[in-house]
């Protein structure tokens, strides 16, 4: 069958173009498949990573109409099947079929489909992925593992460094600190790997502002285009876990915050917003820097009429009293 292929291109710091390349394929070719007959047969000028061919590597990650995705993975007549207009059947050969292709997100282009992948290397080194050094002091014996030990890393063993989810990661298009949720799935191997002897540093780093876990924005795109499940989001969940679960990592606000929203809730139902704001921003009166940052739209907000100075408990406080306290039972 006819198809037409929109490739996304540019030059480093150029504004892109498209331009379109026409293939006679079959429904089973994959879009890598696709991308090296029209280098091969067509444009030797395009340029695109590629390397195992298997989904193994990771290297061929591409933008395919919107998503990320491996372009060694994904086939022809899949792609053609997701964006099937309805009321059109497949075998209507008067509508020819696009596929987009476009380079990463979130990464500078250097050409065409190839990115600068530097950004998702330093961010993946700054959650020091990798067992600590400090267990390796001991010498009579290696370090072994149960086989439940070993199993808790597999599903973050998988991942292939592909750069799919931190594409798509809305967190880190908007703030660029956040380190992606590639390295806090890399990140929570570490943290529950029974060799480790840094548990705790690295949960104090991992709670660290936006830059760390509470900087997910829970948009579950990661998860969604992952091509080999390692589900980002629910590690980094499994981190946020381990953080409210130890007393003695140290408080910050987006740990109030997470405490407090449920304290909150159970006390009247829902939230009494002055007693939420004084608990997170003020810590209770003792972060005075915080008190003062909000001083003035509070000022404003009483000035106006629109600070409430009581508040009316839910008429089902007891229902949602009950649901939290089953849900942490679980």
């Amino acid at each position: 069958m006819e198809v037409h292929f929109k490739v996304i291109r540019q030059n480093q710091n150029s504004s892109p173009i498209v331009q379109t390349y026409v293939l006679d394929v079959e429904g089973g070719n994959t879009i890598l498949d696709c991308l090296n007959r029209i280098k091969w047969e067509q444009d030797g000028t395009l340029a695109f990573r590629k390397n195992c061919r298997n989904t193994i590597c990771g290297s061929c990650a591409v933008r395919i109409n919107g998503r990320s995705a491996l372009a060694c993975k994904e086939n022809v007549k899949s792609e053609i099947a997701k964006f099937q207009q309805p009321g059109i059947s497949a075998s209507n050969t008067s509508i020819i079929p696009e596929i987009t292709v476009a380079p990463l997100g979130n990464m500078p282009v250097i050409k065409d489909l190839v990115v600068d992948m530097s950004s998702f290397w330093n961010n993946l080194e700054a959650v020091a992925p990798y067992v600590s050094t400090r267990g390796r002091q001991v010498p009579e014996r290696e370090f072994l593992q149960t086989p439940e030990e070993r199993s808790r890393l597999d599903q973050t063993g998988n991942c292939i460094m592909c750069g799919a989810c931190y594409s798509e990661c809305n967190a880190r298009e908007v703030d660029p600190t956040f380190v992606g949720p590639h390295a806090l799935a890399k990140a929570y191997r570490m943290v529950t790997d029974s060799r480790d002897s840094e548990t705790q540093s690295r949960l104090e780093d991992y709670n660290e502002g936006t830059q760390g876990v509470w900087g997910c924005t829970r948009c579950f795109y990661c998860n969604s285009v992952c091509p080999m499940d390692v589900a980002p989001l629910d590690q980094i969940t499994k981190i946020k876990q381990e953080i409210l679960a130890r007393k003695e990592v140290a408080d910050s606000v987006p740990l109030r915050h997470r405490k407090g929203l449920v304290e909150v809730v159970k006390q009247g139902g829902w939230i009494n917003e002055p007693q939420f704001v004084l608990q997170v921003v003020g810590n209770y009166f003792r972060d005075l820097k915080g008190l003062l940052g909000i001083f003035p739209l509070g000022l404003r907000m009483i000035v106006r009429g629109k600070f409430p100075l009581s508040f009316e408990p839910s008429e089902g406080t007891q229902q949602v009293r009950s649901l939290i306290e089953a849900v942490k039972r679980e």
